[in-house]
């Protein structure tokens, strides 16, 4: 599938994304008492294998899931599996918005990898929508990192996974279709999750009261990834995600609202700084966009 360049498409698609990966973390929190992140991973890719098969079995597209890239996709899919794990599991140790916060270090981590391995370019916009929306990410979280704790710990090392997934899809989407990169993504997940799930022979089934946050979880994860590989799908990697650093004052307006979370002051400033980085790098990648178009 050739390369595009259509930023504000993408970044549209990416809105859906946030909302999707939004509600998710009030699910995940919900239900964090009764499920351990393993089980909330196998409940998730089960309704979302389902509703991926159901789709392609009623559309025809069977002929679209291949295998000759099945080790990218596995790779792809270590690193969400792990990445996902840890972040729900920081969920339940540190306030939404610190998580989000450590987490968008990981659009920082893609700007800087993507050039080694998807070969884009590392540009001055580029450079200043990382600068910006670190920056940002720090004021608003001001995470104090003197004292080390499993939950920073483990958003830290979510995010990277997350960036390593990302530049993986990016490169899964320039020869397959989003349907068989939705199709791994579910079906390797859930048995992913079955086997860690059940290592040691207890799977806790949903109750009444978990069930209709776990089935929001599938129904959010599996969107959130449609949102999001679409994106992909539409823009350079390093343009795609630097988007989803809306999703901080997202978390921290969420967690004041429903969890009585500290709301900072900070938070207007820093959320500035991110969306001025957010345009500056669209604003860039549109009119380059533009300029090849007029020179094609």
């Amino acid at each position: 599938m050739p390369d595009t360049n259509r930023p504000l498409t993408a970044a549209f698609w990416m809105i859906g994304s946030i909302t999707a990966f939004s509600a998710m973390a009030v699910a995940g929190r919900e239900v964090s008492t009764t499920h351990d992140t393993f089980e909330i991973m196998t409940w998730r890719s089960l309704i979302g294998f389902v509703i991926v098969v159901a789709a392609i079995l009623a559309t025809g597209r069977r002929a679209e899931v291949k295998t000759d890239r099945i080790h990218r996709h596995v790779l792809r899919n270590l690193m969400h599996f792990s990445g996902q794990n840890l972040w729900f599991y920081a969920l339940t140790m540190i306030p939404l918005g610190q998580v989000f916060a450590l987490e968008f270090t990981s659009p920082i981590w893609l700007i800087l990898l993507a050039p080694v391995f998807l070969g884009e370019k590392l540009t001055r916009p580029k450079l200043i929508a990382a600068a910006f929306g670190f920056t940002g990410t720090l004021i608003v979280a001001q995470p104090d990192f003197a004292v080390l704790d499993l939950g920073i710990a483990a958003a830290a090392l979510a995010a990277l996974c997350f960036a390593l997934t990302n530049i993986t899809t990016k490169a899964l989407t320039r020869y397959e279709t989003i349907v068989s990169i939705m199709f791994w993504l579910t079906g390797m997940q859930l048995v992913m999750g079955l086997v860690m799930a059940g290592y040691d022979g207890d799977i806790a089934l949903p109750t009444a009261q978990t069930l209709p946050w776990l089935v929001l979880i599938g129904l959010c994860g599996l969107t959130a990834h449609f949102c999001l590989t679409t994106a992909l799908s539409l823009a350079p990697a390093s343009v795609v995600v630097p988007v989803d650093f809306i999703r901080l004052p997202v978390a921290f307006t969420l967690g004041w609202v429903l969890y009585n979370e500290a709301l900072d002051p900070s938070l207007i400033l820093g959320a500035g700084l991110i969306l001025t980085g957010i345009m500056i790098n669209l604003r860039a990648s549109s009119s380059a966009a533009k300029q090849a178009q007029n020179h094609a």
